[in-house]
């Protein structure tokens, strides 16, 4: 860590020193003591985030699962992933300092981008909000604080860096398979089972991001070190607001052909594209000709080989686009149509 946080340390003392360049020598010594002490304020900031933000986060529990969640306004909304909630109607939260416990009901879910909102039943007024940041500002490189529950460890805190913004991701975790995390940050603080729900958090303290899954290693099955993913708070904000007022997401500004679909396999057992189970009348699929018992292997010049590429690849334009979709039926030729995107949404 002291590596990384050298080349920044060294600026502030040059700054500080250009500062009070037309100072006197007694300033100049002070300037001196501050470089010596930067590693000291540095730690204060640090306190002061978890002193501030820590209590904004709780933990939750259903029959068979926990995980964390973020106070996302003062009428007890609390932020969480939908995985963390599943099919449970109401939960348990617990608050940070671990003397309270509510109950509280699931007001909306959308598993595409895996967050659910649950409102707490009754007095919430010892529940302090978060303070949600503007995610497009995320920067590579950017000191963040995961806090949550891992592993059932209430009030946890672990740091790292914003490793990379812009990532597109599919959840791996238990009950989370429908998700694709678009936008995701990528970080280098630790991302265990249990921080699912919780906060991302900058030294600003405000919440970036509601960390909701860690990188699997291909051969081995277990997380990747020092990978983990979290849900921007743009899009986070975006989704709850549309859950506390209307229950429902109803524009995710996320694009869709309209289709329930499954990835299609060869004999061998490759990918080989996407099977429609069904076409919703109207939608981007519908107007391009795809019928039920259609196999998708291509959107514009992009191949299409499985379900989780058909959503990568349509997660990269905007509701209101027109795309050409190309498909096989039967054994027939490749055919093609061309539809408008709708924005995906729960009803």
């Amino acid at each position: 860590m002291r590596g990384l946080l050298r080349p920044w340390l060294a600026l502030a003392v040059v700054a500080l020193i250009g500062v009070l360049a037309g100072c006197s020598s007694g300033s100049t010594a002070t300037a001196g003591r501050l470089g010596v002490n930067s590693a000291a304020l540095l730690q204060d900031q640090y306190e002061h985030v978890v002193r501030n933000v820590l209590p904004s986060v709780v933990q939750i529990s259903t029959s068979d699962s926990t995980g964390s969640g973020v106070v996302y306004d003062s009428n007890g909304d609390i932020v969480t992933n939908e995985h963390v909630i599943g099919s449970a109607t109401t939960v348990e939260v617990q608050d940070s300092v671990g003397n309270k416990t509510f109950t509280a009901k699931v007001i909306g879910e959308f598993a595409p981008d895996d967050l659910a909102v649950v409102r707490v039943e009754g007095d919430a007024t010892g529940l302090k909000p978060a303070k949600f940041a503007n995610s497009d500002d995320a920067q590579i490189g950017q000191i963040v604080l995961a806090m949550g529950n891992p592993l059932g460890l209430a009030d946890s805190v672990t740091q790292g860096i914003v490793s990379a913004t812009g990532r597109t991701v599919g959840s791996s975790e238990p009950g989370g398979g429908m998700a694709l995390i678009t936008a995701a940050i990528q970080t280098s603080a630790a991302i265990n089972p249990g921080n699912s729900g919780g906060a991302l958090v900058t030294l600003d303290d405000e919440v970036i991001g509601v960390p909701t899954l860690a990188a699997r290693l291909p051969d081995q099955g277990g997380a990747a070190p020092g990978i983990g993913f979290a849900i921007p708070s743009n899009t986070v904000k975006n989704i709850a607001n549309q859950l506390i007022t209307k229950g429902k997401v109803t524009n995710s500004d996320r694009a869709t052909i309209g289709i329930t679909a499954q990835t299609a396999a060869s004999a061998a057992g490759q990918p080989v594209g996407v099977a429609v189970l069904a076409v919703d009348q109207g939608e981007a699929a519908d107007m391009a000709g795809v019928q039920a018992g259609d196999v998708i292997v291509g959107i514009n010049d992009q191949r299409v080989t499985s379900l989780q590429q058909l959503e990568s690849t349509l997660s990269l334009l905007k509701p209101g686009t027109k795309v050409t979709i190309k498909y096989t039926r039967g054994a027939g030729a490749v055919r093609q149509g061309t539809g408008t995107l709708d924005s995906l949404s729960s009803g």
